[in-house]
């Protein structure tokens, strides 16, 4: 399997394909446990550092999913909230949110099995948000209604005068 925007060397790696096969594992053993057919982990400098299995249904979470799982497990283990360097393998091509919070955490490089197509024909589909994505606020399926505000400013000032913050 060649992933789009990787050079064929990245994707022959025994890395990368014991890797994706980890990934892969815990979508398996995941579905044995009743949960959701996704697995995912975080990669530093070739050691697994953030593991993680979709959860949504077990958790009740609808944001637990494998990537999400995996770099929440990755950031705790590096005491920080940015995954400068790493590596994501995920068992299946990242949902928007997933995606999102790979850009979020700065993580480097996704590798990933399945695609979008493959989950969407087990009834996995994504294609419906990034539509959404598209679209002007007012004509999303889910109502966005600004409310003016007298304190609109007032997070975001106490923010920017916060002589301790941490930029992220």
């Amino acid at each position: 399997m060649v992933v789009q925007g990787l050079s064929a060397a990245d994707n022959d790696s025994p890395d990368a394909s014991r890797l994706i096969g980890r990934s892969i594992e815990l979508a398996v053993e995941n579905v044995k446990r009743g949960g959701g057919p996704f697995g995912a982990l975080v990669v530093r400098d070739g050691k697994v550092i953030g593991e993680g299995a979709n959860s949504v249904t077990k958790e009740f979470d609808p944001t637990a999913h494998a990537e999400v799982v995996a770099i929440r497990a990755a950031c705790k283990h590096e005491q920080q909230f940015h995954l400068n360097g790493c590596v994501l393998y995920t068992s299946c091509e990242p949902c928007p949110m997933c995606l999102a919070a790979a850009y979020w955490a700065h993580v480097s490089k996704i590798y990933y099995a399945a695609t979008a197509e493959i989950a969407a024909a087990a009834g996995f589909a994504d294609a419906f948000i990034y539509e959404q994505f598209r679209l002007p606020r007012e004509e999303r399926s889910i109502a966005m209604i600004q409310v003016p505000h007298v304190d609109v400013n007032r997070a975001f000032q106490d923010w920017n005068q916060q002589a301790t913050k941490i930029d992220y």
